[in-house]
């Protein structure tokens, strides 16, 4: 499969500054730092643009908060299977379908989350409200396993399946502690990247780098919470007390929520610019307003579209291109559009160039959205059952110390920080040399051979649980206990954490180079909506293989008895789906066109490459 690294094609050259200008030079409206200022008031009004304190100094705070958020919220989910299992006594079944609908609803909320921040109160207010609402619900999920009267009584019997499970009472507690996790996920997820990148002035070449700097300090204090709560967490809730197991993460909540407060002299706040949903229907009205309206295939000189200089906040500007062109028409200026000032009469008929390109970069990225949910839907069942196949088998590492069912995932995590290294140190000047691409790969290219892995993740994972069901029936243990090694299981998480080292970063750079710079809050969740597809879809998955797999005195695959079911056969299920979503995703990346924008401080570069670019590319039809 090779996916072609194709750039973007356009009509006609960059359109000028100004309204519709079609001879002069293009001017793009930059705003000088130097001469802004800021308005008095309180720091919660958000009312500042001006490029100070910001700087390191705040960024400490934003991450020490996003830092601690997560150690609560991942502590909390990476032996949750566990918990559900062990303390509220729900079956297999049960408990993958919490997880799987409270991570979906969960992922989902980010995108609620970026619309109120970007449209009504600012970043520091979403996320400060959502830093509550995290405490509140750890709070929450820490008194379940504190107050007896909030779970299910103790049970010492060999097969904890026949334990009594919890009332309603006990579920609608627990329930109410995700929900206030999943609303406070909800707003610091997609305002924590974009309140550090406001931070630093992109304008300058300082702000440039410390972005750059920003991004990687971010990812690599995630690999660090994740490989906490797999381990130190983990080891806790599972062999010393699941109270302290909680309390430890709640108040180190507790602490992120004083850290936060405590910049607050030092942040910057932007104010909201209005949401971009408003700025997106308004283009789908107006050209459906001019629908009947002629436009060229070529850009011959009969129509005028509205160009005019971009706002100081955006940092690039997008030509007109060829594709989905009856949206072009949103752009065209007719009689009466025009105020006498040079500006839009009715913003809901004549919409700018770059407005309409913005929406078509949406609609591209779409197919290739929406192909990685399958993918993503296999890395939700090796955290949900994989955790099920350990607790079944021997996972003791010398003769005293018994490694928490839960703390597996690191063998992934350790993949992805041996990998990605090797990645970029030799992988990449290796590719580069025989595809003359400066990534080695394209993004489309390392998202696809994501899903490879993906794909032979389940496969192993099927054949290691096979011959780990056939030797517990020899075994013959009546608790289903099976004299194998746990590591076993190392072959699907290293394919797995190759997964994720392709795809998911992939994923990563792939939104957020390819959505205008201002819509990064949407691109950031619209990664979230991915993982809460993927939860929904094996959610489905689960509960329809487990309705209808059994039947004549045959028990399902998903039986609450491992021995007994075929978990083999659900994981081949969900092998033969990644391979039709790869042709599927193959199918919409050889059709992608690449965003290819004009940077506001190298235009007379970018302008010659594109020249280049356009002469030699043919337009679409």
């Amino acid at each position: 499969m090779v996916l072609e690294d194709r750039k973007e094609d356009g009509s006609s050259l960059p359109q000028p500054s100004g309204s519709f200008s079609k001879s002069s030079p293009l001017e793009l409206d930059v705003a000088d730092p130097s001469k802004q200022k800021s308005s008095p008031g309180t720091v919660l009004d958000g009312e500042k643009v001006e490029k100070k304190p910001g700087g390191w100094r705040a960024i400490s705070f934003i991450l020490g908060n996003e830092t601690l958020e997560r150690l609560g919220t991942i502590g909390l989910l990476a032996n949750f299977m566990v918990y559900l299992t062990k303390v509220f006594h729900l079956e297999q079944v049960d408990a993958s379908n919490v997880i799987n609908i409270w991570s979906g609803f969960t992922n989902l909320t980010p995108l609620v989350g970026a619309f109120i921040s970007d449209t009504y109160v600012g970043r520091f207010k979403t996320i400060a409200f959502a830093s509550f609402a995290t405490l509140l619900g750890l709070i929450t999920i820490t008194l379940t396993a504190s107050l007896p009267q909030l779970h299910p009584a103790s049970c010492n019997s060999k097969d904890p399946l026949s334990c009594a499970g919890p009332n309603k009472l006990q579920f609608g507690v627990l329930l109410l502690g995700l929900c206030f996790l999943s609303i406070g996920s909800g707003g610091i997820r997609p305002c924590s990247i974009p309140f550090g990148v406001d931070q630093f002035d992109q304008r300058t070449e300082e702000g440039v780098k410390g972005v750059a700097s920003f991004f990687n300090w971010y990812y690599m204090t995630f690999t660090i919470v994740l490989l906490i709560t797999q381990t130190v967490v983990v080891y806790i809730q599972d062999q010393v007390s699941w109270i302290i197991g909680f309390s430890i993460p709640t108040g180190l909540m507790a602490l992120a929520v004083v850290m936060f407060f405590a910049g607050m002299k030092r942040y910057i706040y932007v104010k909201p610019e209005g949401s971009i949903f408003s700025g997106i229907a308004q283009v789908v009205v107006a050209a459906r307003k001019k629908r009947k309206l002629k436009v060229p295939v070529e850009d011959d000189g009969t129509v005028t579209y509205y160009d005019p200089s971009i706002k100081s906040s955006v940092l690039s500007k997008l030509h007109r291109s060829n594709q989905f062109r009856f949206l072009d028409k949103a752009a065209v200026i007719i009689e009466g559009d025009l105020t006498p000032e040079g500006a839009p009469s009715d913003k809901w008929r004549l919409c700018s160039v770059q407005e309409v390109e913005e929406v078509k970069c949406l609609i591209r990225i779409v197919p290739v959205w929406s192909a990685g949910i399958i993918s993503l839907a296999a890395m939700t069942t090796q955290g949900t059952f994989t955790v099920s196949q350990a607790l079944k088998m021997d996972r003791h590492l010398g003769p005293h110390f018994e490694i928490p069912a839960g703390s597996l995932s690191v063998i992934s995590l350790l993949t992805i920080g041996v990998f990605l290294p090797f990645y970029d140190r030799v992988f990449v000047p290796f590719m580069r040399r025989i595809t003359g691409h400066k990534s080695g790969i394209t993004l489309l290219q390392r998202i696809g051979t994501g899903i490879v892995f993906a794909i032979f993740s389940m496969i192993v994972a099927g054949i290691v649980e096979r011959m780990r069901r056939r030797r517990s029936i020899s075994a013959g243990d009546p608790t289903g206990m099976t004299p194998m090694s746990v590591f076993w299981l190392s072959p699907q998480l290293i394919l797995m954490g190759l997964c994720e080292a392709f795809n998911i970063i992939g994923q990563i750079e792939f939104f957020n180079s390819q959505f205008p710079e201002h819509m990064r809050s949407i691109a950031n969740s619209l990664f979230s909506l991915s993982f809460a597809g993927s939860n929904y879809l094996s959610s489905f998955l689960v509960t329809f293989v487990h309705k209808f797999s059994g039947g004549h005195d045959r028990p399902d695959w998903l039986n609450k008895n491992l021995n007994a079911g075929k978990l083999d056969y659900f994981y081949y299920l969900i092998a033969v789906l990644g391979v039709f979503n790869l042709v599927y995703f193959w199918y919409c990346a050889r059709g992608y066109r690449y965003k290819v924008p004009l940077q506001i401080g190298d235009f007379e570069e970018d302008k010659r490459s594109d020249d280049l670019e356009m002469t030699s590319t043919k337009p679409m039809k």
